[in-house]
C-alpha cells in the first residue's frame, strides 16, 4: 500500500479539503484522513521495529482508508477482517496471518477474547480503537509476504475460509482496468456498499476510489432503501454489487429512475438471471455490467457500458487487457470456442497465495501459469465468456446425477423468476431430491407452475425439482453472496415432514 499512501499524502498537501470519504458519521476530507493515518503510523513506529503486518477491523468508513494509508506509510501489509467475525474466524486469521499488530473496536476485541498477554494494548487510534502490538516490539518482517500488501478472507461458503494475499500491483491493475472500462474520471464518487473486509470490496470499493481521487461513499450496513437513497443523493458514478443486492434495489418503493447518476453498476459473484437484471436496470435507470472475477484473480472480465443488453447481461464480459481466460477439458487441453470446459485464468491480478502459518502458500497453477478457477465456462466467438457454474454442483438422485447449474438455468428462464437456487434435500429412498428456492417478481410460483413451464420447454423430466418453495430472498453470507449452505439448510427445513411448507 506504499504507493497509494504516498499518493494520498501528496494529494492532501495540495488539496486537504478534498472529500475523501462519506460515511455514516459524515463527510471526511483527505487532510483529516491522512492526519489520522499519520497518528496510526506514529504509534506503530513507536511500538514495533520494522515493517508490520497489521490485522484491521475493516468497517465501511473512513477508518479503513486511514488504517490502509498508515500501514502503507510504514511499508507494511494490512489484513482486513469483519467486525462481525466470530471468535473462530479471528483465531483462524491469527493462525494463518500471524499479525504483528491488531486494530479493532473494543466490541470486536471483546467478542474475539483477544489474548492481551501476547498482544498488549499500545495505545488508542481511530477515535477510541485500541492498537495491540506484539510483545517484544519487533515485527516478523513484511518480506515474508513476497510482495503482498493486503490479505482478506474468502467467504468460506464451501469450506474453511482462505486468507487471500494480493499485491499492490494487482490492486492497481484491476482498479485501472475497471476505471477504463466504465469510463470513470478523477473525482467521480464511488460507492462502497459491500463490506470492505472482502478482497473485491477492498480493491474496488476503497482502493479504486482512492486511486481515482473521488469520494468513497460508504454504506455501513446493507439496506436496499438506504442504498438507493445514498446512491441517488450522493450522485455516485459507479459501484459494485452482488446480484441479490442489485435486484433488491429495484424493489424499493419510489426507486424508478433513481440511479441515473451511475455510469454503470458492476454485478457479479452469484447466479444471474438476464431477464431479471434487464428489468431491474430499466426500472432504476442505469446499466448493469455482468462480470466474472474471484478473490484470487481480481475482477478479470467485464463488458462495456456501450454494449447491447444481450452482451452486458447475457454474458460475463471479456478479459481485462493483459488477462487471459481459457477453457480446458478434464486432461487440461484447451478447448475451441463454443465448447464447455473448466475455466483457467492468467493475468496481472493473480494472487500471491493463501496465507498459511504467516507466509503465502503459492497458488496451484499449471506449468504455463494458469490458475484453475473451479468453474465451468464457455468462450464465445466474440471473445465474451459465459460462466456456467461450479465444476462440482450435482444432486445424486437414485444414482443419477442432476446438474444443479442446468436446473437453475431452466427455472430462471421462467417468466416472473427473479432468482433461484437449486439444492439437494436428503431422502431415505433416493439419497437426494432436488428442491428449488424461488424469488418471484410477480405472482408466487408453486411446484405445479414450475413443472408446467419446464414441460413446455421440453426440459428432461428426471431433472425437474421435486420441491419448490417461494422465499422473499435467498440466504446470503456477510458480503451478500448466495450462501449455498444456508440454502441447503432452509430447503431441508421446509421439506421436513410437519414443516407446513408446500412443495
Amino acid at each position: 500500500m506504499r504507493q497509494l499512501a504516498q499518493e494520498l499524502v501528496e494529494r492532501a498537501e495540495r488539496d486537504p479539503d478534498a472529500v475523501a470519504v462519506i460515511d455514516g458519521a459524515g463527510v471526511h476530507t483527505l487532510g483529516q484522513v491522512v492526519a489520522r493515518a499519520n497518528e496510526v503510523a506514529d504509534l506503530l513506529d513507536r511500538s514495533l521495529a520494522g515493517a508490520p503486518t497489521v490485522l484491521v477491523q475493516a468497517d465501511n468508513s473512513w477508518r479503513t482508508l486511514a488504517a490502509a494509508v498508515a500501514v502503507g506509510l510504514r511499508g507494511g501489509l494490512i489484513a482486513v477482517i469483519s467486525g462481525h467475525a466470530a471468535r473462530s474466524e479471528y483465531e483462524l486469521a491469527l493462525e494463518d496471518i500471524q499479525p504483528d499488530a491488531v486494530i479493532a473496536s473494543p466490541q470486536a476485541i471483546a467478542t474475539w477474547q483477544a489474548d492481551a498477554a501476547k498482544m498488549p494494548v499500545a495505545g488508542e487510534v481511530l477515535d477510541g480503537w485500541p492498537l495491540r502490538a506484539a510483545a517484544g516490539g519487533r515485527t516478523t518482517g513484511v518480506e515474508r509476504w513476497n510482495g503482498g500488501v493486503v490479505i482478506a478472507m474468502t467467504s468460506g461458503s464451501t469450506g474453511r475460509p482462505k486468507c487471500v494475499v494480493q499485491s499492490e500491483s494487482a490492486l492497481r491493475y484491476a482498479g485501472q482496468a475497471t476505471i477504463d472500462a466504465v469510463g470513470l474520471v478523477p473525482g467521480d464518487p464511488v460507492g462502497a456498499l459491500v463490506p470492505l473486509s472482502s478482497v473485491a470490496a477492498f480493491c474496488f470499493g476503497m482502493h479504486l476510489s482512492a486511486m481515482l481521487g473521488g469520494p468513497m461513499v460508504c454504506l455501513d450496513k446493507w439496506s436496499p432503501e438506504d442504498a438507493v437513497a445514498l446512491l441517488r443523493e450522493r450522485r455516485v458514478a459507479w459501484t459494485m454489487l452482488v446480484p441479490t443486492m442489485a435486484l433488491q434495489l429495484s424493489l424499493v418503493a419510489g426507486s424508478e429512475g433513481s440511479l441515473s447518476s451511475l455510469k454503470a453498476m458492476t454485478v457479479g459473484g452469484g447466479p444471474m438471471n438476464t431477464h431479471a437484471l434487464e428489468t431491474a436496470e430499466l426500472h432504476l435507470g442505469t446499466r448493469f455490467l455482468r462480470v466474472f472475477g474471484m478473490s484470487e484473480c481480481l475482477g478479470h472480465t467485464t463488458p462495456l457500458p456501450s454494449e447491447p443488453v444481450a452482451t452486458r447481461l447475457g454474458r460475463d464480459g471479456r478479459p481485462f487487457p493483459g488477462t487471459t481466460v481459457r477453457v480446458v477439458d478434464a486432461e487440461g487441453r484447451p478447448l475451441p470456442d463454443g465448447e464447455v470446459g473448466n475455466a483457467q485464468v492468467r493475468g496481472p491480478s493473480l494472487f500471491v497465495g493463501y496465507a498459511r502459518e504467516g507466509a503465502p502458500l503459492p497458488p496451484d497453477i499449471t506449468a504455463d501459469g494458469f490458475f484453475p478457477t473451479g468453474d465451468l465456462a464457455r468462450i464465445n466467438a466474440d471473445g465474451t465468456i459465459n460462466i456456467l457454474g461450479r465444476e462440482k454442483q450435482v444432486i445424486i438422485r437414485g444414482g443419477r446425477n442432476i446438474d444443479i447449474n442446468e436446473v437453475e438455468a431452466a427455472v430462471a428462464a421462467i417468466p416472473g423468476v427473479a432468482q433461484v437456487c437449486v439444492v439437494p434435500v436428503p431422502d431415505d429412498l433416493l439419497g437426494e431430491r432436488a428442491a428449488a428456492l424461488v424469488v418471484s417478481t410477480g405472482p408466487v410460483l408453486d411446484l405445479e407452475a414450475v413443472r408446467s413451464h419446464l414441460a413446455a420447454a421440453d426440459f428432461p423430466k428426471f431433472k425437474w425439482p421435486e420441491f419448490v418453495y417461494a422465499v422473499p430472498a435467498l440466504p446470503q453470507n456477510r458480503v451478500g453472496k448466495l450462501d449455498r449452505n444456508g440454502a441447503v439448510a432452509l430447503a431441508s427445513e421446509l421439506a421436513a415432514p410437519g414443516s407446513g411448507a408446500v412443495g
